[in-house]
Formats: C-alpha cells, structure tokens, sequence
C-alpha cells in the first residue's frame, strides 16, 4: 500500500493532511485528475507530419565549432564536416541495399562515428537497434531475429560473431583514427570517406514512422523492443536537451561535455548522440571510463559538463578530492542519472566540489530518457531529488493495491503521459496494453512521490519491493543506510523467501579491504537506523556488486548467487 514519505525518505504518517502549500498548487497538481503537471512553461512542438528527426537536428542553426572530440586521440570531427559525414554515410548504405524500414544494428562502444552512423542510418529512414559490445552470441542472436536486423557496425573483433550468424557487418575503428585503411576497416572507410556520394533520394518520413528499437525489461517480465518514432526523439530533443539549456544563462555554443555514459543507452543516444548536436555543443568521447583519463580530458578540453552514474560520481569526486588546482575550475554541471545514488555520495560530491552545480534526472526507455530534470535556483536547491517535470510531459502518482490517485507527499507508482512515450513493445501488444493505458498512461513501475514544490523523488521499483509479512520493504532505501558505515564501499539488497515471513531483506556487501566487520555488526549497525520490520536477517560480503552498464544493480544476479549460497 502507498506510504507518506518525507525528505528523509523514512516513513511517516500514512494520511498526511494536504498542507496550505499543497492546496496553493493547483496550477500543477489537480486533486480531482490526480494529474501532475510541469512547472516549466509548454513547448511548442513541430507539428507537420513530414519530418524526420535528422532534418530536425540539422535545421538547428548555431554557431558551434567542433562537434566532437575523441579524449585519447584529439580527432575532431568539427561541425563543417558533420553533415557531409552524415550524407556520405547514407550514400554508402544507400549502395548497399539500405532502405527505409530497414533495422541496422550498432554494436559499439562510444566513439565520434556513433553518431555518424546514427544519423546516416536515420537519414535513409531506416532504423537502428543498439547493443552492449560486451553482448554474447546468443544475446545477439536473439535480439537480430526480434528486431530482424539486416546489417551490423560492430569492433573488428566482433565481425566473427556476426559471420557465424550470416548477417553483414561493418567494423568500426575503436578509437577516432586519422588513416581508417590502414586501421583494418576499409569497407567503414568507405562509407565515411566517400568524397563524392551519390545524391540519396530522400524518402518520404513521418514523425509517427520507426526510427529507433531499444531493448529494456519494462516493468515486468523479460527483455523487450521499446518502439520508439521520429516523434518521440524530437520530442526528447526539444523537451530535454534543448529545453534544459535554455534554462542556463550560457549559451550552449560554450559548453564542452565529457561523454562516458554508453551511446548504446537510451539516456547516452537521446543526449549525447542525437540532443547535444542540435545545440552546437562540444561533445568530448571517452571510449571507456577511466579514472585518471577522466581528469586529463576535463583540464585538456575544459569540460564544463559531465554526465555520470553514481559510480562514475563517486570516483569523480574522489579524483577531485587527490587532484587540487585549476582541472576543476571549467566544471560547471554535473548531472547523475539512469540508477539511484545515494545521500551521502550526493553531500560528498557538492561539499567537495561546491562551485558545481549537481542535477539528476529522470526517464525511461519507454520515454525517450523524458521525465524530470534537476533544477536548482538561488533559492532552490534539491539535489537528492530528480528534478521538475519536463515541459509537455504530465504525471500521476497511483496507489498499486487500490488504483487512486495519490497527492504530494504520498508515495506510490509513476504513470507518465506525454509525446515522448514509446509507440510500444515490438510485436509485443499484451506487454504493451500491460505497460500503457488506453488513455496513455505509461506505468513506469518506480515508487516515487512528488514533494510539495513539485519536486519528484524516487524510491525504488514495484517489482524489487520485498514484501515481509505484508509489509512493504524498499531494498533502496536499506542500501544508502548499508553505504553510510565507513567500511562498506557498496551494497545490494535482495529478498529471500522465508517460511514464516514470506520474504525477508538480504544484503550483499563490498566492505573496504582489510576491515574486520562481521555480518553481526552490519546488522546491527543496520538495525539502529531502520524500523524493525526492515531489518536485514542475513548479510553475504562479496568481492564485486552487480551492475548493468548503467550502474543499475542487477538483482536477478543477486537472486542467482542466493541460489548457490
């Protein structure tokens, strides 16, 4: 059942009273919809049917100089070059048998030709599917015949993989080469290097029409296409990206971005690959995070924003606490998404960094990475929460035993509805009729609640709730208490099943090398700072948490490990 929370995240009363503040809001929240709407003003989105999202970004006119930056190596592709890349791209595709309808697969790690490919792959109204390089062969088989993915950009170590699955695939130079030929890619080189391409007949693309199939576990059940339209990524383009800089005094044109976050992911291909560009920003490319290659790319091309999960956040505020002088000084915004971080990482980084502002955010691959967006003002400062509502994007708040609509303060799942919401799961419509209402309510399967500045917080997933003699325990939450001790490094929180209760918490806990802590004191520890229906009945130290790409914790691995306990 939902639950009043406070700014604590510790439960409270269960009936809070609507205060004065609540009642004074109705411009955002209705009582009688149950509707949470943006703060930001609306949008003005592009309404004529016949536009693609590439036509979209390149009609963006600015003043921007080099588009994107390889750290290690210095190439640049600078924004004169850009869209004749883009055009010779399409052309070499066009030659090979690429055509609107199309589905090419992109198996890469980040790197200045993502976009490239992207946008020439787009162009030609074909769509694209992207996968984690680390990606098995039966994980690709998998997803090539659900998305019937013709041809594949790919490392060229991975061209085997592809071979033995008798699909067409293009290696991709792993970093941003100068000679592509003499770097073992030549039919790559071809497509990008052409000086003179055929003139590609635009076809005939509308907004509604596929352009992107991204895989994502949904609320529920396994891994599905999230068909997303030409639509949704200029909805993203205008309702995240290009919204959020024009809430910032500087133009964009300035703004250097250090890009870590993977491409493959919706939240990496919606801002760094598609929205970025549209703005005339730099966008600075790490293949792979590392540490101190993070801080020679900041002090090299002066990032001024960095875009992290909550690993990368809390290396880097190490990094800043080992390395003083002026590396830091062009920072001007970091921005946490795609997993929870917790408190004390978040009061870490703004102590050690205070002349940068700190944002999360919001979204989902079922919308186009569009949700909420950190906003903090002189007056305002909310770091721990995720932000305003975008602009266009409405939300409700619904208790999952009962279906009522529930007011600020009260925790319960997030619906969104809005024009960045995906057409739905690709030959999928039982996942998709479970997942989206028939008035357009995408059910996200996140615990939140919105505070009564209309600020959004999340507290964790429906579907991770361990349920404990019909309470409601938020693995999350146990997790930020577990990473407060000063040995514990990381920690995950599972159920296990339990006769009597049910299912009952269980943690799996990284501690600090050389600590003598024992499951007793975790416990214990634990047990003082949570009710005691929440506390922790088996503790299991481990070299490594699990965790996506994304830093997400991968809980069905924690699940297998309780298996084999």
């Amino acid at each position: 059942m939902a639950t009043s929370m406070n700014d604590n995240l510790n439960f409270t009363s269960p009936n809070p009273q609507p205060t004065s503040h609540t009642r004074n809001n109705s411009r955002w929240y209705s009582p009688e919809t149950g509707i949470y709407h943006s703060k930001h003003p609306s949008v003005n989105l592009p309404t004529y049917p016949f536009l693609d999202v590439v036509s979209h970004i390149f009609s963006k006119s600015h003043n921007g100089v080099s588009a994107l930056i390889d750290s290690t190596s210095g190439r640049t592709i600078p924004y004169s070059d850009l869209y004749p890349l883009v055009k010779s791209m399409a052309s070499g595709l066009h030659q090979i048998g690429i055509s609107q309808g199309d589905v090419v697969l992109i198996l890469l790690p980040n790197s200045i030709y993502f976009p490239v490919i992207v946008f020439g792959v787009l162009y030609l109204g074909a769509a694209l599917t992207t996968m984690n390089p680390l990606s098995t062969l039966p994980e690709i088989k998998k997803q090539t015949l659900d998305s019937n993915a013709t041809l594949a950009f790919t490392l060229p170590d991975c061209l085997g993989k592809f071979h033995q699955l008798g699909i067409r695939a293009i290696a991709v130079p792993e970093t941003g080469g100068f000679d592509l030929k003499q770097m073992g890619v030549p039919d790559f080189d071809k497509l990008i290097g052409e000086r003179n391409p055929i003139s590609v007949p635009r076809p005939v693309i509308r907004q509604e029409d596929t352009t992107a199939i991204m895989y994502s576990s949904g609320t529920t059940g396994t891994c599905k296409g999230v068909v997303l339209t030409h639509r949704n990524l200029i909805s993203m383009i205008e309702l995240f990206v290009r919204f959020e800089a024009s809430q910032y005094g500087y133009s964009s044109e300035e703004n250097v971005h250090l890009v870590v976050m993977p491409m493959f992911h919706i939240y990496g291909l919606s801002h760094s690959v598609l929205g970025l560009l549209s703005l005339g920003s730099t966008v600075v490319v790490m293949r792979k995070f590392d540490a101190d290659e993070m801080v020679t790319a900041i002090g090299r091309y002066r990032v001024t924003h960095f875009t992290a999960v909550p690993l990368l956040l809390v290396a880097l505020t190490a990094k800043a606490k080992s390395v003083e002088g002026t590396v830091w000084k062009s920072l001007k915004q970091v921005c946490c998404g795609a997993a929870p971080v917790t408190r004390k990482s978040i009061e870490d980084f703004v102590q050690t960094l205070p002349h940068v502002d700190f944002i999360q955010g919001y979204g989902m691959t079922e919308s186009t990475a569009v949700g909420s967006r950190g906003f903090n003002t002189g007056k305002c400062r909310k770091h721990i929460s995720m932000g305003l509502m975008a602009p266009n994007m409405e939300a409700r708040v619904v208790d999952w035993v009962t279906g009522s609509f529930l007011p600020p303060g009260t925790s319960g799942e997030l619906w969104l509805r809005g024009p960045a919401i995906m057409k739905g799961y690709l030959n999928n419509p039982e996942a998709t009729a479970i997942t989206i209402d028939e008035h357009g309510w995408l059910r996200t399967g996140d615990i939140v609640y919105f505070d009564e500045e209309g600020y959004l917080h999340i507290l964790d997933r429906l579907k991770e709730i361990i349920k404990y003699k019909g309470f409601q325990i938020a693995p999350a939450e146990l997790e930020a208490v577990f990473v407060t001790h000063p040995d514990i490094l990381d920690a995950a929180v599972t159920s296990a099943k339990d006769e009597k209760a049910g299912e009952v918490p269980m943690a799996f806990v990284l501690k600090r090398q050389g600590s003598l802590l024992s499951e007793a004191v975790v416990k214990d520890y634990v047990a003082t700072q949570v009710a005691p229906y929440k506390k922790v009945r088996k503790v299991v130290f481990t070299h490594s948490i699990p965790r996506s790409a994304a830093g997400k914790i991968l809980r069905r691995e924690l699940r297998g490990l309780i298996s084999r306990i």
